[in-house]
């Protein structure tokens, strides 16, 4: 046999195994993602669903749903969560479209502050904000000192105003990318016919947001109707289904109309998120490639009001979340106001080993999280038409699953006595991968947005030039998808820093997360404490924010050097 027939059979055999190889990688950057997500979100929810069935005396019906009909306080608690989330609802909206305004179409000074003083209800787990009103307008607050006056915050009223808060700065993000998208042309023309600028308002500006305006107030009403945090810190008496969910499980132990509660909260929010989803596809899906910004110009009649509104609401958010780092440092509040470092040396509820055990479960729901996103991405950009839409379906379902409800089908999926799966009950495996879950459907988004800029063009030309799909994935996609990682990874970590909800019915007394001890320290009566560790979390959520926000320049610099 000659030199070169060997030489050709020798290069068969390179394209053949590379082939072999190009495929495996395909099959495991599909096959792994998807098998995840069906063990831990299909699973578990089918779990609980079939566990709402099952009674006590373990008969097959719907005892559980009509038992629960029998259930003192369900009805009650039903009707206080949607007047709650209405309410929410309304408040968020109005103010969220004064500030998006304000930022996106006046002269507004101090816009850069102001969105940074909106992120930190977003940095933080949601039962600061109620511990923080507490500390503002509780029966011992500060302002409740100065006005001479007992102030009953708790229940409703509380409520509310810490659920506006927490829920606020997601209406103001979706609202100001809702008005980014208009176009000035439209605003020019109605100035030439004689339009003034409360008619250009009323027939440009709120009909171009109409989508945007729906798609933030259903996240908002969603926010609202399953958060756990305030309602657990400064509801009182106001009962609604995520504490009524809370207190059937770990109070009564009635798990069966617990599983049966959680399917009542999942119908409303999945009908939210359904009708949010399709808001949103409306309002960003039609926009102009050549739209022409408006131009921002300072009205004294519109801008002075707004600046009034936006100021209030910054300083009120501000203020809730300042105070709670200011009574860390307090001796006793409110009656010594003296600095101290005292209320940092915890020793109750098992001390700083919960921060310890969430900066664990954030790195593994961030790492991981980040890996299984980028493969299912990577996958679904190379599977035929029908199945890819399936997968993206059900990638993007765990939106609307509240996370009270995904971590207590962990319960049913994971505590089974005899299942293989029940070694990771009690893990700091498991409590990362229901973080993750929880934000599953953000992350993967964000990382389907960051694979469309990879250019099908240079993947084309590294394919042609003979790279396998590996030297491909290394020299072309990751590169390129950088910043999207970084981003979806942060992301990840910082959610599951704060998050309470999702891991509130995993922790064990041995296993222990920083949101929950807060709670465990507000519950014991140790507010200090609670506001201590607070500040804790929420500065290693800040630095990871200052971490994200230096590499992302990084990158960009390398970026712009190539």
């Amino acid at each position: 046999m000659s030199l070169a027939a060997v030489e050709i059979g020798e290069r068969s055999s390179f394209r053949l195994r590379r082939a072999g190889n190009d495929r495996l990688l395909i099959a495991a950057a599909i096959a792994l993602p998807c098998l995840a997500l069906l063990i831990f979100f299909v699973f578990p929810l089918t779990m609980m669903l079939w566990r709402s069935l099952v009674a006590d005396d373990g008969s097959i019906g719907f005892a559980n749903y009509l038992a629960l009909l029998r259930t003192p306080g369900i009805l009650k608690a039903t009707l206080n969560s949607l007047t709650l989330g209405i309410a929410t609802t309304a408040v968020c909206l109005i103010l969220g479209f004064v500030q998006a305004y304000a930022m996106t179409r006046t002269s507004v000074p101090g816009a850069r502050i102001v969105s940074a003083v909106l992120a930190l209800p977003m940095l933080a787990p949601s039962l600061v904000l109620g511990l923080g009103l507490i500390f503002l307008l509780g029966r011992n607050g500060l302002i409740s000192g100065m006005l001479g006056k007992r102030i009953d915050i708790y229940g409703f009223p509380g409520l509310l105003i810490a659920d506006v808060l927490y829920a606020l700065p997601q209406a103001v993000l979706i609202l100001k990318a809702a008005l980014s998208h208009a176009d000035a042309r439209y605003y020019d023309a109605a100035e030439v016919m004689g339009a003034g600028r409360w008619r250009q308002f009323v027939d440009i500006t709120l009909p171009n947001v109409k989508f945007g305006l729906l798609s933030a107030g259903f996240v908002v009403f969603t926010v609202t109707i399953t958060d756990f945090g305030n309602a657990a810190v400064i509801g009182g008496d106001y009962a609604v289904l995520a504490t009524e969910i809370y207190n059937q499980v770990t109070g009564q132990m009635k798990f069966g109309i617990g599983a049966a509660v959680g399917l009542l909260l999942l119908a409303p929010t999945g009908l939210a998120v359904y009708i949010e989803r399709v808001a949103a596809q409306r309002q960003f899906g039609g926009g102009s490639e050549g739209a022409v910004p408006p131009q921002q110009s300072f009205v004294p009649a519109r801008d002075i009001p707004l600046s009034i509104v936006t100021g209030l609401s910054t300083l009120s958010v501000l203020a809730v979340i300042g105070v709670v780092v200011y009574a860390s440092f307090m001796r006793l509040w409110p009656y010594r106001l003296s600095f101290t470092l005292k209320h940092y040396d915890i020793t109750l509820s098992g001390g700083y080993a919960p921060l310890w055990t969430s900066l664990l479960v954030s790195l593994f729901a961030a790492g991981l999280g980040t890996l299984l996103l980028f493969a299912l991405v990577y996958g679904l950009r190379r599977l035929p038409s029908w199945p890819a839409k399936i997968v993206y379906l059900v990638a993007v379902m765990p939106v609307g699953v509240p996370g009270l409800v995904l971590g207590l089908s962990y319960i049913f999926a994971f505590n089974i006595a005899g299942s293989p799966l029940s070694v990771l009950y009690g893990s700091t495996l498991l409590l990362a991968l229901c973080n993750f879950y929880h934000y599953h459907t953000q992350g993967f988004l964000t990382m389907v947005t960051g694979m469309r800029a990879v250019p099908p063009a240079l993947e084309e030309a590294a394919t042609c030039l003979g790279s396998g799909a590996a030297q491909v994935l290394a020299n072309v996609i990751v590169p390129v998808m950088s910043p999207t990682l970084v981003s979806v990874f942060f992301f990840l970590f910082m959610r599951s820093m704060v998050t309470l909800s999702a891991v509130i019915f995993l922790v064990t007394p041995s296993l222990g997360i920083a949101a929950v001890s807060v709670m465990r320290l507000d519950e014991a009566g140790f507010v200090s404490q609670a506001a201590a560790f607070s500040t804790c979390i929420m500065a290693v959520v800040c630095a990871a924010a200052l971490v994200m926000q230096l590499s992302l320049k990084w990158l960009a610099a390398r970026s712009g050097r190539r």
